[in-house]
């Protein structure tokens, strides 16, 4: 629903009473007229959805590199080119793998897809050692969790269980009710491989999770006989650092491997603050794992406005948003018009404010990197390449300000489904102008910052999912620069029952809210870099 005419009003008087020098230049560039036109291409029917992996894909990425070329930004990538390449990883189940178990002197041959499946991200190879229980696997020192704390595994296998302790406790040091990067099973494999294991297997945490469905169909689902439509990737630079094998087994294996029940096991995983591993030494087990590998290139599209001040043009504060989205099924197809052409059609047009700042003689003291993201749809995989291995030094960038999903009024129905997990009854109309800010908790500065900036514009800032079983908070490409202790946040107008539906079209979309939203992050971004002081995350936050 488009706002009406009264905001209109405020947002004009609003932008009128900013001082010429606190008013980012240019700001009236930002139109809905323009954010409209370059919608109705970027999520057209013949963009297909700009799935992974498609040329439509390649087509959004050339569309946004000729735009930031058009615009005379200087390219943010590697050897003059506008592109950051990475690449991803499809993986294919080989037919060798294999498990052996001896315990309590009994031998036994789980069967693959029955008692145990490879990880997508294992990488093919054997490893043989005594088992060693060590509770969920977790290492976050700085949270106050370790469940590898002071042990060194020997070549152990190493059995841990799924997600995370207190993963309903809002106040659980591991992000609350929000899934902690720590208890990702990539990481989880990462911290065991450090501390000298040779292999991990995963075991679904029954105690916190019962009535799950059976292993068996969960194993099928996992490596269906039949490609999926979408594809699963893992990044490439993330796979390539594991390199002991990684298998998820059944709780009834668990329990043979163990001798011990997964309701005594969780009690023993639960222990605040970690449990020390226990070494069962009853047991081996010598595991095959066979996984093939299909490398995938990937790309970001990136840009930069250089800084004018020679001590801070060093400096980067991050304006992005992801270009791609779920593709088409047939005829079927996912625009994406919400989901995130709008940020990206943002993006284009703060940029395009940046540059004529520049032409004007008025460029900001900090540089700016404009980055558009691929494949944040398949696990926030492009902001993950780059913030693992960034173009610009890491503890140069003052901040990230992400785009994600502007166009909208936030609608969550009765009987939404679990789309809406975790989020209040509300209707369109009373998110008219409204934009959820998410990562301001972890950073009293940004909250500040965007209050600021919104003073002139005139949205209502809403501050309410950080700590949300949601989910929020990770599921767009902020997290990862979060991970590596940067100030992040993400501009978010929220779900609606279009959401990842083929009804997220480019009519749907509110341009007038949209345009104030872009307006809102060009002002934050132009505020961060101009002043002197850096943004700081809150301390408990910058330990991470």
């Amino acid at each position: 629903m488009r706002a009406g005419p009264a905001i209109g009003v405020f947002v004009v008087i609003g932008i009128a009473a900013l001082s010429a020098q606190d008013r980012a230049p240019h700001v009236e560039s930002i139109r809905k007229v323009e954010l409209q036109a370059d919608l109705a291409f970027l999520a057209s029917d013949n963009m297909r959805g700009r799935l992974t992996d498609t040329s439509e894909n390649a087509l959004a990425a050339e569309w946004v590199k000729a735009r930031f070329e058009r615009l005379g930004l200087t390219p943010g990538g590697r050897e003059q080119s506008y592109f950051h390449r990475y690449n991803l990883i499809t993986a294919t189940l080989g037919a060798s793998s294999s498990m052996e178990v001896t315990s309590a002197g009994r031998t036994l041959h789980p069967g693959l897809r029955q008692d145990f499946y490879p990880e997508r991200f294992s990488p093919s190879g054997r490893a043989r050692g005594q088992v060693v229980f060590a509770g969920f696997g977790i290492t976050a020192p700085a949270q106050g969790r370790d469940d590898f704390a002071g042990s060194v595994l020997n070549d152990a296998i190493v059995v841990v269980f799924d997600h995370e302790p207190g993963e309903r406790d809002p106040a659980s040091p591991l992000d609350g009710v929000v899934t902690s990067e720590a208890a990702v099973a990539v990481r989880k494999a990462l911290a065991a491989q450090a501390r000298g294991a040779a292999a991990i297997l995963f075991v679904t945490d029954v105690h916190n999770h019962p009535g799950a469905q059976s292993f068996e169909a969960a194993a099928r689902a996992f490596w269906p006989d039949t490609p999926p439509r979408i594809e699963r990737y893992v990044l490439a630079s993330l796979a390539e650092q594991v390199r002991i094998p990684a298998a998820q087994i059944s709780p009834s294996l668990a329990e043979a491997i163990t001798g011990k029940s997964v309701e005594d096991l969780g009690r023993l995983a639960e222990a605040p603050g970690g449990m020390k591993p226990m070494p069962l030494a009853s047991a081996e087990i010598e595991i095959i794992t066979a996984v093939n590998r299909h490398v995938v290139p990937d790309r970001n599209v990136l840009a930069i406005v250089d800084g004018g001040d020679p001590k801070l043009k060093d400096e980067w504060v991050i304006v992005c948003a992801h270009y791609d989205h779920d593709g088409a099924d047939g005829s079927r197809i996912f625009n994406g018009a919400d989901d995130n052409g709008s940020g990206t059609v943002a993006l284009l047009e703060i940029a395009e404010a940046y540059a004529l700042a520049a032409r004007d003689g008025r460029r900001p003291r900090r540089s700016v990197l404009f980055a558009a993201w691929n494949s944040e749809e398949r696990g926030l995989l492009g902001a993950w390449a780059f913030a693992e291995r960034p173009l610009v030094a890491r503890d140069r960038i003052v901040a990230v300000l992400n785009m994600d999903m502007l166009g909208r009024n936030e609608e969550v129905p009765e009987g939404g489904g679990t789309r809406f997990r975790g989020l209040d009854l509300q209707t369109a109309e009373s998110n008219r102008n409204a934009v959820n800010v998410i990562g301001t908790t972890r950073s009293a500065d940004l909250k500040t910052s965007v209050q600021k900036a919104n003073a002139g514009i005139g949205l209502e800032l809403k501050f309410r999912y950080d700590n949300n079983i949601s989910n929020l908070m990770r599921r767009s490409d902020h997290w990862p620069f979060l991970q590596h202790g940067i100030p992040a946040l993400w501009f978010h107008t929220g779900l609606h029952p279009d959401y990842h539906t083929i009804y997220d079209r480019p009519e749907k979309i509110n341009y007038e809210k949209m345009e104030r939203v872009a307006r809102l992050v060009y002002q934050m971004s132009w505020d961060l870099a101009q002043q002197g002081d850096r943004p700081k995350l809150n301390s408990a936050d910058g330990k991470r």
